[in-house]
């Protein structure tokens, strides 16, 4: 059990940033007090460099994960750093090598983001050895100081996990429910009486609060991934996994939608009913966010009674609107059972810390969704099917391996003194996409600028050896700090250690000055040019194919559904698998709709359309997801010999009916002749079937009515 101060250090100050800044505080520490004691100033560049390699292919993982991944990272880099050595060593043979080694590693991104993160900083220990590359040096020297400065990172950063085991899961799972919070708020915003003419607007912020969403919970998935191999059955793990499909339940039944919301704002305007949904979801989102804070602080968290008040009162003004003679109540009943069922899971988590019997059951499933191809003989087929120019993947490894040939030879070329930095410069800045590649540029050359300036001026104060070293000291972990959150002051303090590390080997910063700025700003001009003419991704971009795709993982999500509705409620992993290719599919659609928006102007497609997809897509995916939400009900549904022949044979027609919309063998008929059977059974039988099958057919009316429009954009790229 760990000492008392250290639990309460774990969560009353520190957050996951500076938790993740420790490893690389420590070791630089250690690297600094190495240099100083042995009196090699010299290699302090190499050895500080090698621990920024490894700390930016740092994975959270478990500790035999951990150890594996020391291993495996350190002879990647031995092999990298050798061959780079060498090849330096022959002039021109670091060319083609370093080409080589960029395509390698951008294309492993095809097999997982971990195999990939690796990769990447594989290939920055190979541009890391060119900075400290001189032809007097001996062939092995650097390599063995960067892999030590690896090493003692590595075995820092194992002693940091030992003593917050699960800190990076706990945060993980904490901003999964900051981005459920920020979801619900979002949503709670449909149900303003006061702007029902902004549903657009509002349907495209909640499909970028989706995104998030999706982005979250991904990490939470990783985390949760790595840490439950071999050791399901850990409480503190078992609790977060609980954590984690609670989050899940709660996005699918936030995410669904009963009804069309212009007719039922139009019909709820002058009524308490729309006060009270909104006011429900501002304190579920509000109860989302305690729950994160709760987590953060290692506190329990504990529910408030007034989602049940407003629930209560929610359930009350139905009865009397029921009675009044209310429209649409079923759908309105569906869309309170929903929140009443995100309450229920809200206080379900109060729960489970004040009964400790409940909180020691097992989660209904432990098997989570593997983040990587782990098999030798898929990796293969799995690099194969991107290497065309159809894959983002394919062209930014090209692109940027392009990039790294034109630095390189470069360099060679005009004999540039220190030049790789341009080399390093364009590989950090040159992005999969135009946006990130320009928001990125602008950030790296205003730090670097801004860098020099501030890192000159120390040699003024003309420090000590010990004071150059608590400055790379500082200035290193102050880099990892901001890395993720800020890249210019990221920039900024990588500059500022650069500069000193200069000093500290005797290159000297007055002359790493200039030549400093103009790398930077070679490396990322090219790395702009690279992005705007070479298969630049405008080019690419195409609404109806996102679409199609969206609609095939619709159609297979909704058919998930309906074999849950007929055989009974099963949480499934292949039903978790389809939910999350289609929440996958949707975040690819609003993500190409973003990258439309923000290509230069005279290379912009048509967008004005673009909203309005995104808002139908996003439309479907909760029609469906409210069907899904009533899975764990089915054994409660009336099974009317009539009503299981008619909706079940005619949910299936629909799913096929979303896969001839994407493959384009479409029959718009057979729209028109489910609708009809659909409302004919509804009229004819209204009062034969329970309320829940009731809301299920229509339910199944409401995403058959969107079918046509969406095919109308699917039919738009065949007639063009």
């Amino acid at each position: 059990m760990r000492p008392k101060f250290l639990k309460t250090l774990s969560f009353n100050w520190l957050n996951t940033n500076i938790i993740g800044t420790l490893p690389i505080f420590f070791a630089t520490n250690l690297a600094a007090l190495t240099v100083w004691q042995l009196n090699i100033s010299e290699h302090t560049m190499a050895l500080v460099l090698g621990i920024i390699a490894a700390g930016l292919s740092d994975l959270d993982n478990r500790l035999t994960g951990r150890l594996k991944n020391l291993f495996f990272t350190l002879i990647a880099f031995a092999i990298s750093s050798l061959s780079s050595q060498l090849a330096l060593s022959y002039g021109w043979l670091f060319i083609p090598l370093i080409t080589i080694i960029t395509f390698i590693v951008i294309m492993l991104g095809a097999i997982g983001q971990r195999y990939s993160t690796i990769a990447f900083g594989t290939l920055l220990v190979a541009v890391y050895t060119t900075l400290t590359y001189t032809p007097q040096s001996t062939w092995y020297g650097n390599t063995l100081l960067i892999l030590f400065g690896t090493l003692i990172y590595g075995l820092v950063a194992v002693i940091v996990y030992l003593c917050f085991p699960n800190r990076t899961m706990q945060e993980n799972i904490a901003q999964y429910f900051d981005a459920l919070s920020h979801y619900l708020q979002i949503k709670a915003d449909f149900f303003d009486p006061d702007d029902t003419e902004n549903l657009p607007a509002k349907q495209l912020a909640l499909a970028k609060a989706n995104i998030a969403v999706m982005s979250a919970f991904d990490k939470a998935r990783v985390s949760l991934f790595y840490r439950l191999r071999m050791q399901h059955r850990h409480l503190r793990t078992q609790k977060m996994l609980r954590y984690y499909f609670t989050g899940q339940e709660i996005w699918e039944r936030a995410s669904s939608s009963h009804s069309q919301y212009v007719a039922l704002f139009n019909e709820l305007q002058n009524t308490d009913l729309i006060f009270r949904f909104q006011r429900l979801l501002e304190l579920q989102a509000i109860a989302c966010q305690q729950v994160a804070t709760a987590l953060r602080h290692n506190e329990h968290y504990q529910h408030s009674n007034r989602g049940e008040r407003v629930l209560l009162g929610l359930t009350q003004s139905l009865t009397f609107h029921r009675e009044k003679g209310i429209k649409n109540f079923s759908q309105l009943h569906s869309i309170a059972d929903n929140l009443r069922n995100i309450e229920g899971q809200l206080a379900q988590l109060a729960d489970n810390h004040s009964n400790p019997e409940i909180s020691k059951k097992p989660a209904k499933s432990a098997r989570l969704i593997a983040e990587n191809v782990s098999n030798i003989r898929d990796m293969i087929p799995a690099i194969r099917s991107q290497c065309h120019f159809g894959s983002p993947l394919f062209r930014h490894a090209v692109r940027l391996s392009i990039v790294v040939f034109v630095c390189s030879l470069i360099v060679e070329c005009f004999q540039v003194e220190q030049g790789y930095w341009i080399l390093l410069t364009a590989i950090l800045v040159c992005q999969p996409n135009y946006s990130a590649t320009k928001t990125r540029l602008i950030q790296r050359v205003i730090g670097t600028i801004l860098g020099v300036v501030v890192g000159l001026s120390f040699n003024y104060l003309s420090p000590t050896l010990e004071a150059q070293l608590g400055l790379i000291v500082a200035s290193s972990s102050l880099f990892f700090l901001f890395r993720t959150n800020n890249y210019s002051f990221s920039t900024f303090f990588i500059t500022i250690q650069v500069l000193i590390s200069f000093d500290v080997v005797g290159f000297g910063a007055d002359v790493a000055m200039l030549p400093r700025i103009i790398d930077t700003l070679i490396g990322a001009s090219l790395a702009w040019l690279a992005v705007s003419y070479l298969w630049p991704d405008w080019k690419y971009l195409n609404l109806q194919q996102s679409l199609k795709r969206s609609l095939k993982e619709n159609a297979n999500y909704l058919l998930h559904i309906i074999a849950q509705l007929q055989f009974g409620y099963r949480d499934q992993f292949t039903y978790r698998i389809a939910r999350r290719s289609a929440q996958n599919a949707l975040a690819t659609l609003s993500v190409t709709v973003s990258n439309m928006l923000s290509e230069p102007q005279k290379y912009r497609q048509t967008t004005a359309l673009a909203p309005t997809l995104l808002g139908l897509s996003y439309t479907l995916m909760s029609y469906i997801s409210a069907l899904g939400a009533h899975r764990i009900a089915s054994h409660e549904l009336n099974h009317h010999i009539e009503f299981s022949v008619i909706f079940f044979k005619q949910a299936k027609k629909v799913s096929q009916l979303l896969q001839q919309i994407a493959s384009g063998n479409f029959n718009p008929l057979k729209i028109n002749e489910i609708e009809q059977q659909l409302q004919q059974f509804e009229q004819q039988y209204q009062t034969e079937i329970d309320e829940k099958s009731l809301v299920l057919l229509q339910q199944l009316r409401l995403i058959t009515q969107l079918l046509p429009q969406l095919e109308e954009f699917v039919g738009r790229e065949r007639r063009d």
